[in-house]
């Protein structure tokens, strides 16, 4: 298993990369957007700023170059490139929306109604249960937090998760994070998926969860703290998803083509890269310098990671498993 992932985890520095270069080829395409994504960069790898702060610091840029300069922050003109590169879609902008995605306060009032009470509900047994600052009420509070920002996608968001359940809460280490992402590569689903993952460590190594459980199950009670911890942060991770959807998606329909709805996503779609490549940089720093940056160079995981980049950059290839596969070879031969 050692041999697998020191093969997977420099797969997943290059898959990062490789990430940030995909969503950049498409949103930077003037300098305001390149400006915006250096210095969401700077920000979060500098001066440590909260992904929250980077996304509401972008859309205030966006809304204001809005309505200074429209054209920078117009997205008209990458969406007909897009058609004229994949051709026509099904579904297009053109497309009548259909009556159950047409707007309505009432609408609107329901899930959100339905939504408060779904989130309202647990959050308040758990803290009745286990107190504020109890290791569940906090994991749910957080992914809450963490979910409300899934602007770019997983990729986008992990920072602030690496950020909150590493560097803040203490709830698992670099090593661990970097292992969850690995593994969260290699299986079907959205990757986002990794923090159950991050839950279940979380859980299983938290004292006050270890010492409730064992009370109640014995000898099984820290497996099953670490499973109720993955259970909860699973769903208060993707309740947040379908209020966006449900309540969501009609409000953008009405919204579609209006500036001033469109640019401050520009703009945060900007931000995102540069949080991105911090997310990759920081994987490369853990998995190319494991004992801190003056220490041990790990030339194999950099061969592996260069590799990847390439299969995907140029060859557009899965790399898990053949990165697997390298570091599974390494170690047998005793090389690593």
């Amino acid at each position: 298993m050692a041999g697998l992932f020191y093969g997977i985890e420099p797969a997943v520095t290059a898959i990062a990369l490789n990430a940030a270069w995909r969503i950049g080829s498409r949103a930077l395409n003037n300098g305001w957007m390149w400006a915006i994504a250096a210095a969401s960069f700077i920000a979060i790898f500098t001066l440590h700023a909260p992904f929250p702060a980077i996304v509401a610091t972008a859309a205030l840029v966006g809304a204001l170059g809005g309505r200074i300069a429209p054209g920078v922050f117009q997205t008209n003109g990458r969406h007909g490139a897009a058609a004229r590169r994949h051709g026509t879609a099904l579904i297009d902008d053109h497309t009548p929306t259909p009556p159950h995605a047409r707007y309505s306060h009432a609408q609107m009032a329901r899930v959100l109604i339905a939504a408060v009470l779904l989130w309202l509900v647990p959050m308040a047994l758990l803290v009745v249960w286990l107190g504020w600052t109890g290791t569940f009420a906090q994991m749910g509070w957080f992914f809450t937090k963490a979910a409300m920002l899934t602007f770019g996608g997983a990729y986008a968001v992990l920072p602030y998760v690496v950020q909150g359940a590493v560097a803040h809460y203490g709830w698992l280490n670099a090593t661990q994070m970097i292992d969850g992402l690995a593994l969260g590569e290699t299986t079907p689903g959205p990757l986002i998926m990794v923090v159950a993952f991050v839950a279940f460590v979380g859980g299983w190594q938290s004292a006050d969860v270890n010492a409730l459980m064992a009370e109640a199950f014995g000898p099984q009670g820290t497996l099953v703290g670490a499973v109720l911890a993955a259970v909860l942060v699973t769903r208060f991770t993707f309740l947040p998803s379908f209020v966006f959807i449900l309540a969501g998606g009609p409000l953008v329909e009405s919204t579609h083509g209006d500036l001033k709805f469109t640019a401050p996503l520009t703009a945060i779609t900007a931000a995102v890269v540069g949080v991105i490549l911090n997310l990759a940089l920081y994987f490369a720093r853990h998995v190319l310098w494991p004992a801190g940056l003056g220490g041990h160079f790990e030339w194999p995981a950099a061969l592996i990671a260069l590799a990847a980049l390439l299969a995907l950059w140029r060859f557009k290839r899965g790399v898990i498993a053949m990165c697997a596969l390298a570091g599974l070879a390494l170690r047998l031969a005793g090389a690593v």
